[in-house]
């Protein structure tokens, strides 16, 4: 079966409830086997030369070549397919990869897209750098303001792309509002969504509104700090088929069978860890928060399940809840933040984030440290600002571990 198909198949029609989808879809068994299958092999061999032709020309479906297409890369896009509640979904080697081709595949040389300035580093990066070189125009607004998004369009605007929550200041952009604000265009924008902070368990930006939505599968997919990859999802068939499978074909940012097979794997028990984790989250942020009077250093708690957050309406009108990420904010700046990551045992500190393991990073001088200081600051990146991201550890222990962090700061 070619990879150019739709997600529904025999084994995953689409009235399956989500759980179920994340066991069975998209499986493909060649011998009965219980585990999918991990095919790794490069290429395929044919029947005989006409075969070969008729594969090339498209009137035998069929696999030819696994930078194109892979049984197990498949089973991955069909399983995250059923999840998210897509027709389609084409795997990349990473997320950066599928944001990359997320964008480039669908414009030219003096096309425009508008962006909200609230974005990892390497998106921004995309936006503000890459696509210049391309000949790509492009408008950086505050995603938050609605008026910025319908000022910015111009008779050449084909794609708004956005994170919500944002990385790593957790801004909560309104999917639905810039989706109505982008087709009401006199040319039809696409808006494209990276959903990867709160995943396609606790958000569906296609459902919202969205035309395309983007995923490192590094993070929650995978969970467990051990592959990379990334996903592009869309209900847009013009789209997969004349723009994005041909630019993936042809620029050959394919996933490794190996890395489908372990997220393959993965997506089975992805709606019981981020439920597990945003349950941690939500009870970290809460008792930061009740507690936030025995902490002087700490200027603000950031978790878009809490009522004070200063997006709190629109994160309860499109989410299921708040996530597995917290940010704190420190008010003594880069020398607190540090102080704080030198004491905590139990967070590792590292740039990744969605593992089972709880991890630290301190954004302004990993993720966005190539960012210009304006840039940053536009971004709500201020060198006090430290991103958790809440693990499957018990949370006694991961609450005693901030709380001493924090205690041992007022020595």
């Amino acid at each position: 079966m070619s990879n150019d198909k739709k997600a529904q198949t025999p084994q995953s029609p689409k009235n399956y409830r989500p759980q179920t989808q994340m066991i069975r879809a998209g499986s493909n068994r060649a011998f009965q086997e219980t585990s999918e299958g991990l095919f790794l092999t490069s290429g395929y061999a044919y029947s005989g030369p006409q075969q070969a032709a008729d594969r090339f020309s498209g009137d035998d479906v069929g696999f030819i070549y696994s930078r194109f297409s892979n049984p197990t890369v498949e089973m991955f896009e069909k399983r995250l397919a059923a999840i998210e509640g897509a027709d389609f979904a084409k795997a990349t080697a990473s997320g950066m990869a599928a944001v990359t081709a997320s964008l480039l595949s669908q414009l030219s040389a003096g096309d425009h897209m508008v962006a909200s300035r609230a974005l990892f580093g390497s998106c921004y990066y995309i936006i503000s750098e890459l696509a210049f070189r391309f000949g790509i125009e492009t408008t950086i607004i505050d995603g938050k303001d609605h008026q910025a998004w319908q000022e910015a369009i111009r008779p050449n605007t084909k794609v708004f792309f956005f994170e919500t929550p944002t990385n790593p200041g957790m801004e909560i952009l309104d999917i639905a509002a810039i989706s109505t604000i982008a087709h009401a265009a006199k040319n039809p924008i696409r808006v494209v969504v990276d959903n990867v902070f709160a995943t396609p368990i606790l958000q569906k930006p296609l459902a919202l509104g969205a035309d395309i939505v983007v995923y490192s599968a590094t993070k929650h997919m995978d969970g467990q700090g051990r592959v990379l990859g990334g996903i592009i999802a869309s209900n847009d068939e013009a789209y997969i088929q004349e723009e994005l499978q041909p630019f993936l074909r042809n620029t050959g940012p394919a996933l490794s069978p190996f890395n489908a097979w372990v997220l393959v794997k993965s997506l089975e028990t992805l709606s019981l860890r981020v439920n597990a984790m945003t349950a941690n989250a939500q009870s970290l942020a809460d008792r930061l928060a009740d507690n936030k009077s025995h902490f002087p250093h700490l200027k603000a708690i950031i978790y878009p399940g809490r009522d004070d957050h200063p997006q709190a309406a629109i994160a309860q009108k499109q989410m299921s809840a708040g996530g597995s990420l917290i940010c704190l904010e420190f008010l003594g700046g880069k020398d607190q933040a540090f102080a704080f990551l030198e004491r905590v045992e139990l967070f590792d500190i590292s740039n990744n984030l969605g593992d089972t393991k709880s991890l630290a990073t301190h954004p302004q001088t990993t993720t966005h440290q190539r960012l210009t200081e304006e840039a940053r600051l536009e971004q709500g990146v201020t060198p006090g600002l430290v991103r958790l991201s809440i693990g499957l550890e018990d949370v006694e222990d991961l609450w005693e571990d901030i709380e001493n962090a924090l205690k041992a700061m007022n020595t």
